[in-house]
């Protein structure tokens, strides 16, 4: 009888998962987050935990959705924590680099709006963010969605148009029209 690999076996599989997920993870957990220091923190616990399942011989069928879960979970984990500590959960909005150069009018004017949107996804409840971030910078499929949440594809699709919903609603209000 053959016995499973274990976490030294699997030492190229974890390079490749990590190279090929971190992104996923980290973008998972900064939609429930909004911290992008708090989100790689997530994305490295994660893996770390994939690890540690592996060194004790347990079998993940689908690492990738594991990987997700796990990084999702962590992030309402610390986000319960913050609130038990601060008595809000107010999240931190992440801020780019000024350059020295002059910046042209299109380029000032698209940076100006993208501050507006994210402004604005910092604003929505943490459902409708995280489904826009599965969505539209995971570029994730519905059915992988409803696996990752594990609700069925129809609720994924009423979830994404009433988040869709809102976050029009909330940049017709800021008047953000040009995107």
């Amino acid at each position: 009888m053959k016995s499973r690999p274990g976490a030294a076996d699997r030492s190229a599989e974890f390079v490749a998962l990590y190279q090929n997920l971190s992104r996923a993870v980290w973008a998972v957990a900064y939609a429930r987050t909004l911290d992008a220091e708090l989100a790689a923190d997530v994305a490295q616990e994660a893996f770390l935990r994939l690890w540690r399942e592996w060194e004790s011989g347990q079998q993940i069928d689908n690492p990738r959705r594991w990987l997700l879960r796990v990084g999702r979970n962590l992030a309402e984990d610390d986000a319960k924590s913050a609130f038990r500590r601060n008595g809000t959960c107010e999240p931190q909005v992440l801020t780019g680099f000024e350059s020295r150069e002059s910046i042209p009018l299109e380029r000032v004017l698209a940076r100006e709006r993208r501050e507006q949107v994210r402004q604005i996804l910092a604003e929505l409840a943490e459902a409708d963010r995280e489904i826009l971030t599965l969505r539209y910078a995971l570029e994730y499929e519905t059915d992988v969605i409803a696996d990752l949440l594990g609700i069925n594809p129809a609720a994924v699709l009423m979830r994404l148009s009433r988040a869709r919903q809102r976050l029009a609603q909330r940049l017709k209000e800021k008047g953000v029209t040009e995107l």
